[in-house]
């Protein structure tokens, strides 16, 4: 892989990383360009071989078909698996499966990372909240643009090492860090979700009775084992009589404030 070829990958492994602002936030970048499929597409045209390029991001998109990543839960980095995975794959000349294998420890590299910038960029959000009681808003509103400075590092840099270097160079990496830093990073890891379900919650909840359905959601997924198809169908019902009835109390409601 040439030089220009691995700064390209590594620029649109940047442009379409969870937190990436440039491509109209999340909806061109991490939902569209970070999917593995299109970044298959991009990654083959950038290395003369679209064919190989789509089938490897489609074979990886397989593997998470299903992942969502509410709140600031991240179980998988879609950007490190694509990313790294596929253009080292088709650079070794290796067959689709040989990109499944790297694409989920290159994966939960990234997660690691992900929760890195979050805890790094905190600082920016105490930094923008003085800046607006000094009346500084111009400096304030580009507060998301300065603390997109870590996210490119933590995202460029790896992944033109990676394409550039080779897999020798991710396998040393990874082993070079230490245990400890990996026991924080999971900690962090299982404390950020549940603050990330709490933000949501907060927002989406009209009042605390309707933490029941989250409840029974939990336990009808994590406790009963049922699949998410038959809790979708049993939520959306829930949902329907949920807005049927409020519906029709505020419709009784208004006739008595008519009368």
């Amino acid at each position: 892989m040439t030089l220009f070829q691995a700064l390209l990958i590594a620029l649109f492994g940047y442009l379409s990383s969870n937190y990436s602002p440039w491509c109209f936030g999340q909806l061109g970048g991490w939902y569209t360009m970070g999917r593995p499929l299109v970044s298959g597409l991009i990654i083959g045209i950038i290395l003369g071989d679209v064919r190989t390029g789509i089938l490897m991001g489609a074979a990886v998109q397989t593997l998470y078909i299903g992942l969502v990543t509410p709140g600031l839960s991240m179980p998988a980095d879609l950007n490190f698996a694509a990313y790294m995975g596929i253009p080292l794959a088709m650079a070794a000349g290796a067959s689709t499966e040989y990109a499944l294998s790297l694409s989920v420890p290159l994966s939960f590299l990234g997660v690691s990372l992900v929760y890195v910038v979050a805890s790094v960029n905190v600082c920016w959000v105490r930094k923008q909240e003085q800046w607006i009681e000094q009346g500084k808003i111009k400096k304030a509103a580009n507060a998301p643009v300065y603390a997109s400075i870590s996210q490119f590092i933590a995202r460029f840099v790896p992944i033109f090492l990676a394409c550039y270097f080779g897999q020798d160079f991710i396998i040393s990496v990874v082993e070079a860090i230490p245990a400890w830093l990996g026991d924080t990073f999971v900690i962090f890891g299982k404390m950020l979700p549940a603050v990330g379900f709490a933000m949501l919650l907060r927002f989406v909840l009209n009042k605390n009775v309707e933490l029941a359905y989250f409840f029974v959601g939990f336990i009808m997924i994590a406790v009963l084992k049922m699949p998410i198809v038959a809790a979708t169908m049993i939520a959306c019902f829930l949902a329907y009589l949920d807005i049927r009835y409020t519906a029709k109390k505020t419709n009784e409601l208004e006739v008595e404030v008519d009368e």
